[in-house]
């Protein structure tokens, strides 16, 4: 997905719970047939680990012919992670890749020094009034791979770990928690998993990573006598460990991961821990010296001005 204009989210205050540190309520911005709502970056809190932007897409139905159209544009120094609970997405890349993502599913695409994309509802799905709803977010590469090849990895969703107990059902999209191990690889210490709770049931989240959150995309939590709806960020003090009550059915996404090895600036669609690489990738864009994306090559986002 391509950064738009938008408000910032509201940062909101720590609750009376203890163990939560500050909580985020990301606001919505309509793109013309869908919202969108962003909870990071946010006014202060621009990460939570690696996890720079984390957007919510839908949910959204388009008329019959509709969809989704987010032409080409590029990015440097991250790596995308998209991950949907209905709907389709067609990818096609610079790389040359032309895939489809589906619920359950994960594409992690890796920037590194340069990538185009685009994004967009494939002519079939858009025969049948097509929908959209999921996550994408981007993680900031260490610095030592923020000039790695572009790479792009698929995952199906059998792939991914999933436990089913107590009410829960767990998909661990990355890292490692609940004794299992996600294959998508990462070269920082991540977590990222969805978690659907029936009513009453609990989540334990253990402190195996410093920073942690958790998205509710649905539903309602209660975390020690607190409750929290959906289209709400709750990042935790490091440290302890959490037990979050589904108060009804509940779909929660998780995030975390250790503290990034330095600061990072986010302009546009680009990452990286240097300001000058920034400018130089703006030039680039305009310049038009990306590479372009097989099969979408006529149209593609501009560099926005200012």
């Amino acid at each position: 997905m391509s950064q738009f204009p938008s408000e910032d989210p509201i940062p909101g205050d720590a609750r009376s719970c203890a163990a939560i540190e500050q909580v985020i309520v990301p606001r919505a911005h309509d793109l013309g047939g869908f919202s969108v709502r962003r909870a990071l970056p946010s006014i202060g809190r621009k990460m939570v680990g690696p996890f720079i932007f984390f957007d919510q897409m839908g949910p959204a139905e388009f008329h019959l012919g509709e969809g989704l159209d987010v032409r080409p544009h590029p990015h440097i120094g991250l790596s995308t992670v998209t991950y949907l609970f209905d709907g389709e997405i067609m990818h096609r890349d610079s790389l040359g890749t032309e895939l489809a993502i589906r619920p359950g599913a994960v594409n992690l695409m890796t920037a590194g020094r340069g990538i185009v994309h685009s994004e967009r509802t494939g002519l079939e799905a858009r025969a049948s009034g097509p929908k959209l709803y999921g996550i994408q977010a981007w993680l900031a590469l260490p610095q030592t791979h923020e000039e790695v090849a572009p790479e792009f990895k698929h995952h199906a969703a059998p792939e991914l770990p999933r436990i089913v107990e107590g009410g829960k059902r767990i998909s661990l999209i990355m890292g490692s928690a609940y004794g299992q191990t996600s294959p998508v690889k990462f070269p920082w210490d991540a977590l990222y998993a969805e978690a659907v709770l029936s009513p009453g049931a609990v989540l334990p989240l253990d402190p195996d990573y410093d920073e942690r959150a958790i998205y509710i995309v649905s539903g309602k939590v209660d975390i020690a006598g607190d409750e929290f709806g959906a289209g709400q960020l709750l990042i935790f003090k490091p440290g302890d460990r959490i037990s979050i009550l589904g108060v009804g059915q509940t779909r929660l996404m998780i995030v975390g991961g250790e503290p990034m090895d330095s600061k990072r600036y986010i302009w546009w669609n680009f990452v990286s821990s240097s300001k000058e690489r920034i400018e130089q990738a703006k030039a680039e864009w305009k310049a038009g010296r990306f590479d372009t994306v097989p099969g979408d090559e006529t149209e593609f986002i501009p560099l926005p001005e200012g």
